[in-house]
């Protein structure tokens, strides 16, 4: 269903939110706060204050076509700094613009075509069947905490980082922890900003290793091609900003482990999908399409204006700074229908035009746009759910299920435990 773009009650007005800065109604609410202010204006854009700067606020397939426009927007002074310095960084390609950016999204594509992300998946695989072969030996698992050590430990074999025995744990806390504070004030923050620190030096000396010849890993792998990027003036990156782009592939990799833990309660909480999961290819790809939708990671994300142009009648001037509602986007009933109820056959006929389902963000991947680790996210959350419909049955205890929507990012309250794990049975049902 498309949707049908009110962004004005009247061509040129533009609504406006109650109250003079909203700041601490949006650390309040979280994800629903514009989604709660687009409904009450009935309208898929606002303007508001955010510490204190005026804001646009969009929502809807229109929206995102308008937000991602080439070249139309950049992300420099539309992120909060602490928020940036903990997810791209400054000089990464996420806050790069034009050739630059370009040149750079281009190096980090190149990394995750087809048969890379076959082979990251193929890893991710082979370490989920190790944590399964030990689970049965625990008396409960967190589903979110081994899915974050999976996928860095296959993230970095993919890399060609090597990581000892020792230090899978301390590079899992750490990228996690700056993925849990990325949404955050106050002390979560302020705590997780010394390990961001820490994770570039670990970052720089890998790639001054391979600079330096120190270190070998295979000329194909991620680690080798950052560090021996140039950028467009044929330099060699920086190599704060080659450490950058490198934990800037790894930490996404991380953040699947969220997508993995919220799959697992869906399938708990719909039963009724495990046996198609498990013989079905095409509707566990609908199945992990849903939960992206329904579950979320990210709740906008920020732009300033390039230049001026016209949007339904408005002037939208040069500096405007003006938010996507991701959330609001993916729970759009003039898009969805009926956003609120979990439903992976909506996705049976579904053709994405890249402004409808925007989980990470939307775009083109090559424009510098859309998270270029996208594509291998959907792949590893997919094959994680096909394991565990296929591979292993559990019990889910009593715990505390609840997402909260204030919380961002956001997870199952108890991180989604499982115990009696053992081997899938002949019938492959749940214990």
């Amino acid at each position: 269903m498309a949707t049908t773009p009110h962004p004005a009650g009247a061509r040129g007005t533009l609504p406006r939110a109650p109250g003079f800065d909203n700041s601490l109604a949006l650390l309040g609410e979280g994800y629903e706060f514009m989604a709660r202010r687009h409904a009450a204006l009935d309208s898929d854009a606002f303007a508001t204050r955010l510490m204190l700067q005026r804001v646009l606020c969009v929502r809807g397939e229109d929206a995102a076509r308008m937000f991602y426009q080439p070249g139309r927007f950049t992300r420099r002074r539309a992120i909060p700094p602490n928020a940036l310095a903990l997810l791209q960084d400054f000089g990464s390609a996420q806050a790069l613009d034009g050739e630059a950016q370009r040149r750079r999204e281009a190096m980090l594509m190149s990394l995750l075509g087809p048969l890379e992300r076959q082979r990251l998946v193929g890893l991710a695989a082979a370490q989920w069947r190790l944590q399964f072969a030990r689970w049965p030996q625990l008396p409960e698992v967190s589903v979110h905490r081994a899915a974050e050590e999976v996928m860095c430990r296959a993230a970095c074999q993919w890399a060609g980082i090597p990581l000892g025995a020792d230090e899978v744990l301390e590079r899992t806390a750490a990228l996690s922890k700056t993925i849990a504070a990325a949404g955050a004030v106050g002390p979560r923050k302020w705590c997780a900003l010394p390990v961001r620190s820490r994770t570039g030096h670990w970052a720089r000396a890998l790639v001054d290793a391979v600079r330096a010849g120190s270190a070998q890993p295979p000329f194909d792998s991620a680690l080798n091609v950052i560090a021996r990027h140039r950028d467009a003036d044929g330099r060699l990156v920086n190599r704060k900003h080659a450490a950058m782009e490198l934990i800037n592939l790894l930490r996404p990799i991380v953040e699947v482990a969220r997508f993995v833990a919220f799959g697992v309660l869906a399938l708990h909480q719909n039963p009724q999908y495990r046996e198609r999961i498990a013989g079905d290819d095409a509707f566990a790809a609908m199945f992990t399409r849903e939960v992206r939708r329904y579950y979320p990671i990210f709740p906008a994300v920020g732009g300033r204006a390039t230049h001026d142009f016209e949007w339904h009648g408005r002037h939208i001037a040069k500096g405007t700074w003006v938010l996507l509602d991701l959330y609001g986007t993916d729970h759009h009933p003039a898009i969805w229908g009926d956003p609120e109820v979990f439903r992976p056959e909506r996705f049976e006929h579904w053709e994405s035009k890249g402004s409808d389902l925007l989980p990470q963000g939307g775009g083109d991947y090559y424009a510098g746009q859309r998270c270029a680790r996208e594509l291998a996210s959907i792949e590893l959350v997919k094959s994680a759910l096909r394991l565990f419909a296929t591979e292993i049955d559990y019990a889910v205890p009593p715990q505390d299920l609840r997402v909260s929507l204030r919380r961002m990012p956001t997870l199952p309250a108890s991180g989604m435990v499982i115990q009696d794990v053992g081997p899938s049975g002949p019938q492959g049902s749940q214990a």
